[in-house]
């Protein structure tokens, strides 16, 4: 009992004590934030002599940096190619009077008549009809009849020349009209070349321009080898009956005479002119086809095939320079007729150069006398190739 109020004493002591220390704990840790908020204060001795050491300030810790995954780039869409469609030509008006030219024959014939088309396309005086049938030929009569389909197309068209490609489809059997023989045996081509002159005869006996146009080469040897030996025969049998056979093989071969599928089309630009099936053509195959034919086409039709024709009562307009002269100097535009190159009073004479006989030279020329009587004339004095010694003088 004596040593209680003792105890008490030291109780409350240590709690006096407890509650000063941490007082001081938490007034030091108020001087430690200020100081490291306010800048340190120099000293009298430091502002004598400074400070032999920097304050150094205190390093922060760098930020962390957040390290983000590239992005992915997204490639710009590629730029539009614009591409230059081809310029249709304008349509061209018919006149009421044009020529037809009338194009039969198999598949190859279907394709040269949309070739003949283009090719004709701003002429108004020619017309292209074409009746072909893709799997028609001269055996298979029995299939399609060409000789008496023929004459009804004829009287139908009225065509001014007839323009046939036939015989792709003819490597079989000829059976019909008391024949059955097996292809490549005499007696089939004896046959066939009759049904050749019999098919001419349906165009030539009505006194109508006939070209027949040959096979081209394919991608089958056998059939390139065929085609070959058909070749001869519409050759030799059309000319036999008055008609024109048209050669296209060189247009589809290279220069070793081989099939190409690849070659140069009417303007000398490398293109494909077979299909893959070394059989059909292309657009510009049958453009190149076309254009073998064109040329005896615009022969044998003249004027009329020309793109330029000026029709005065069909209302075409006059050309620019005549259109403004007033009616009486209409009358004085000389007009003349064409003249052919090969005309002999185109020069004043009246025979071509070389039609005259030679005149005899009155003297011999000098190469006359060097090749007939081995004499040469001397040279010129003076020259190098004079050797005579000067003439002597007199004393």
């Amino acid at each position: 009992m004596k040593n209680q109020p003792a105890r008490a004493i030291m109780v409350a002591a240590k709690a006096i004590l407890a509650t000063l220390l941490a007082a001081c704990f938490t007034l030091t840790c108020l001087l430690s934030s200020a100081e490291a908020q306010e800048p340190r204060r120099r000293t009298l001795l430091e502002m004598l002599f400074g400070r032999s050491e920097p304050d150094i300030p205190e390093q922060q810790p760098a930020p962390r940096r957040t390290i983000r995954p590239p992005r992915k780039r997204i490639a710009p869409p590629p730029p539009r190619q614009v591409v230059a469609q081809p310029e249709t030509p304008p349509q061209v008006r018919k006149l009421p009077d044009a020529k037809s030219i009338l194009v039969v024959g198999d598949f190859l014939a279907g394709g040269l008549g949309v070739g003949l088309e283009d090719a004709f396309s701003t002429s108004p005086g020619v017309v292209v009809q074409t009746h072909s049938t893709v799997a028609s030929g001269l055996v298979r009569q029995d299939f399609y009849n060409w000789p008496q389909q023929l004459p009804v197309m004829l009287d139908q068209v009225r065509p001014a020349m007839v323009v046939v490609m036939i015989g792709a489809n003819d490597r079989q059997q000829m059976v019909g009209d008391g024949l059955n023989e097996k292809y490549g045996t005499d007696p089939w081509f004896l046959a066939y070349e009759e049904r050749i002159q019999e098919f001419g005869k349906l165009v030539t006996s009505r006194h109508i321009p006939l070209l027949w146009v040959g096979l081209p080469p394919f991608g089958s040897d056998q059939m390139t080898a065929d085609a070959v030996k058909l070749n001869q025969l519409y050759q030799s049998q059309v000319q036999s009956v008055g008609g024109e056979f048209i050669d296209i093989w060189d247009g589809f071969t290279d220069q070793n005479g081989r099939f190409i599928i690849t070659g140069s089309d009417i303007n000398g630009q490398q293109v494909r002119l077979r299909t893959a099936d070394g059989i059909n053509l292309t657009a510009a195959g049958k453009r190149k086809v076309a254009f073998y034919v064109e040329k005896p086409t615009r022969r044998l039709l003249g004027d009329q095939a020309s793109p330029d024709i000026i029709r005065l009562d069909t209302g075409n307009p006059l050309p620019a320079e005549q259109a403004n002269l007033p009616p009486g100097e209409m009358d004085k535009i000389t007009r003349t007729q064409p003249v052919s190159l090969s005309d002999p009073n185109l020069d004043g004479g009246t025979q071509l150069l070389g039609g005259a006989p030679l005149r005899n030279p009155v003297t011999p020329s000098p190469r006359d006398l060097l090749v007939e009587k081995g004499q040469m004339a001397p040279a010129p004095t003076g020259r190098v190739d004079d050797y005579r010694l000067p003439a002597a003088t007199a004393p």
